[in-house]
């Protein structure tokens, strides 16, 4: 299989001033390609070439994991926000995070300290575990959640490509700003 790299589902401006121009193209343009070219290399070849991202990822280790989940976190990560997005999650998922944190604000509060305590570089993520139960993990350099049993529906990522060239080392500003582009619609099916 040649994975190719997923076309965003909005213009490259779109998501400004949130997300600039600048860092779509570095961010999507060069990171994201970078990760499916190496993933294509690093599997030629391998028992790993005729199977799906998450069939790699779950079965792969090393630099061939690491490129399989760096593709699919960064294609969720980029389905997940839309211009004019924002505003609170609605439905089931509405619920189930205030069950969870009694309000959509705590729940935030501790997504946003989740994202910002991870040290280095990797992935803050709100996923569910079988029964339906919400729980925020943190995910270091590549890691993804699929290894472990749950189903992801938002994440944000805190590499410095996601946010350097708009915030520079305010990691706290960019989380903050990335509420106001989540497209709900697409998170609330996820769950």
């Amino acid at each position: 299989m040649n994975f190719q790299l997923p076309s965003l589902p909005y213009a490259k401006d779109a998501l400004e001033p949130v997300v600039g121009l600048g860092t779509i193209e570095f961010h999507h343009g060069k990171h994201h390609q970078a990760y499916v070219n190496n993933l294509n290399n690093l599997i030629k070849g391998t028992k790993f070439e005729q199977m799906s991202l998450e069939e790699i990822i779950l079965k792969s280790d090393g630099a061939i994991y690491n490129n399989a989940a760096q593709v699919w976190n960064h294609t969720f990560y980029f389905y997940s926000f839309k211009p004019g997005g924002g505003g609170n999650p609605k439905g089931q998922l509405a619920k189930a995070i205030e069950g969870e944190w009694g309000t959509f604000e705590n729940f935030v509060k501790e997504f946003n300290a989740a994202a910002l305590s991870l040290f280095g570089s990797g992935w803050a993520w709100l996923v569910k575990d079988n029964s339906g139960k919400l729980s925020i993990i943190q995910e270091s350099n590549a890691g993804n959640p699929l290894t472990k049993g749950v189903t992801p529906i938002l994440t944000f990522d805190v590499w410095e490509h996601a946010y350097y060239l708009d915030y520079q080392n305010r990691r706290a500003d960019y989380l903050s700003s990335l509420w106001g582009i989540i497209d709900w619609d697409a998170v609330c099916a996820r769950y």
